[in-house]
């Protein structure tokens, strides 16, 4: 660190005041991100899509965009196979930001869980990192413990930990479990937290060759911020994956379908087995009494065989396909965010000075504005040989001890993190991989710790002047 910066920094430390006249402009109101035409109940398909071309797309995304929005049950209802563990009953319910397919809403729908009848509230308990208007969450216990609950940092752990259980719900009599040991856990500082990531746009990212994300990485080889990124990998194909807060998972289709059976305990076509709890799963996994609560058998979402013969034959096709595929569908139709340049806070100025001063300070070397361009795509024209402004490199960098979950998925470890996709910020309500803030300043500066690869960039960032630090901001907020 430069003399300098070292008094700069001090000086922050010391006289903070002088230095936060800057401010979060907030959540923009209004339509997605610039979206014309879009509602608050659901972003728009892509352009060639809105037009039904080829001949039966646009159903497929609405039936998807419908799927999404389904309530899930234990049994009794067409959407059975809730449970035996599940952190929220709808897909929607978590992706709400500003609509349907974004991020955590200001109100979180996990919270009034048991208000609602979603759970028992004689079998579960809200724990505490769940509250009424913080962010919706997913656990995850870093270690496996021993019998007293303390942490052996020689066996990690990493699942996800469930929130709820179906015990007591009508539908599941005979199946008792009990929730994971949240409150010893955040005693024994075992636990981390994600939120849910937006999915708009997705297509566009997923249809990124490889060479076109190594060429990106190339180009930025070079930077002097210190910033040496590196891909997350399919275990099963080897090639780059690209979604999750770590790129853990590949495809759009994988993504789905690991949250259905993960999120809500819905076995499907690419995860047909209940999922016990990590511990329970070293043990003897679920109890019989768990098992098969819908009683249709496994996988409890699949292709549907028996379709309802309709005079429309592409909204009779797109009744064929099992949930995550059409989820897969939903997310890779979605349209993605557009900036709002002169109605953003600030107004055009602000936007081109901060995007300016994004660039110069080094917050481009890992936010890559633009990734030109997307492979030929099979599905429709908007997703061939298109540019995606996702703001992402979509590498995994070490963000340091500061952000650390000491949980490692794929090749990356447990310092490192994908970088988010900035596209659509602006409207969002919680930040960083675990929800812990809602101030865009707060977690720019988060990026800072030991061993951080963002440490020289932040140290641009707190050299600059307040009201540029504001452009920055405010050219943020517009995206």
């Amino acid at each position: 660190m430069t003399k300098l910066r070292i008094v700069l920094y001090v000086a922050w430390l010391i006289v903070p005041g002088s230095l936060l006249a800057q401010t979060d402009p907030g959540v923009r109101g209004g339509a997605i991100n610039g979206q014309a035409g879009a509602t608050a109940t659901g972003p728009l398909p892509l352009a060639s899509v809105s037009g039904g071309q080829p001949q039966g797309v646009l159903q497929f995304f609405e039936n998807g965009l419908a799927r999404f929005q389904e309530v899930e049950t234990v049994g009794n209802s067409a959407n059975v196979g809730l449970g035996p563990r599940f952190n929220m009953n709808q897909c929607s319910a978590c992706h709400a930001q500003p609509a349907v397919g974004g991020s955590g809403a200001a109100t979180n729908p996990q919270f009034a869980a048991i208000a609602n009848g979603i759970v028992d509230g004689s079998t579960n308990s809200m724990p505490s990192f769940i509250t009424a208007h913080g962010p919706t969450r997913e656990a995850r216990f870093p270690f496996f413990t021993n019998s007293s609950g303390t942490p052996i940092t020689s066996s990690p752990n990493g699942g996800v930990e469930t929130i709820f259980t179906v015990s007591g719900l009508a539908g599941a009599a005979g199946c008792t479990l009990a929730q994971p040991a949240f409150a010893l856990a955040i005693a024994n500082n075992n636990i981390i937290y994600r939120i849910p990531t937006p999915v708009f746009g997705a297509g566009l990212v997923e249809n990124l060759d490889d060479s076109t994300l190594l060429a990106n990485q190339a180009a930025q080889a070079g930077n002097t911020f210190g910033i040496a990124g590196t891909f997350n990998h399919s275990g099963n194909d080897g090639t780059i994956a690209r979604f999750g807060w770590k790129a853990q998972n590949k495809s759009l289709l994988m993504f789905a379908g690991e949250a259905y059976n993960v999120e809500m305990g819905i076995t499907n076509e690419l995860f047909p087995n209940e999922r016990p709890l990590p511990g329970e799963d070293l043990a003897a996994g679920l109890a019989a009494g768990c098992l098969n609560l819908a009683g249709v058998g496994y996988p409890e979402d699949a292709t549907n065989f028996e379709v309802t013969p309709s005079s429309n034959q592409a909204t009779q096709n797109a009744q064929v396909p099992g949930d995550i595929v059409m989820f897969a569908e939903f997310m890779r139709l979605s349209m993605p965010p557009l900036p709002a340049t002169s109605s953003g806070p600030g107004g055009a100025s602000a936007f081109t000075a901060g995007q300016s001063l994004f660039k110069t300070i080094g917050c481009a070397a890992c936010h890559t504005p633009t990734i030109n361009s997307t492979q030929a795509s099979a599905v429709t024209a908007s997703l061939s040989k298109a540019a995606v402004n996702a703001f992402s490199d979509f590498e995994i960098h070490d963000m340091g001890t500061g952000l650390a979950d000491n949980v490692a998925q794929g090749s990356a470890g447990g310092n490192q993190f994908r970088t988010a996709p900035l596209w659509g910020a602006g409207q969002r309500i919680f930040f960083l991989h675990d929800g812990r803030t809602t101030n865009l300043l707060t977690a720019i500066r988060a990026h800072a710790s030991s061993g951080s690869e963002a440490n020289d960039v932040i140290e641009n960032f707190n050299e600059l002047t307040a009201a540029q630090q504001q452009d920055i901001l405010d050219f943020l907020r517009s995206l």
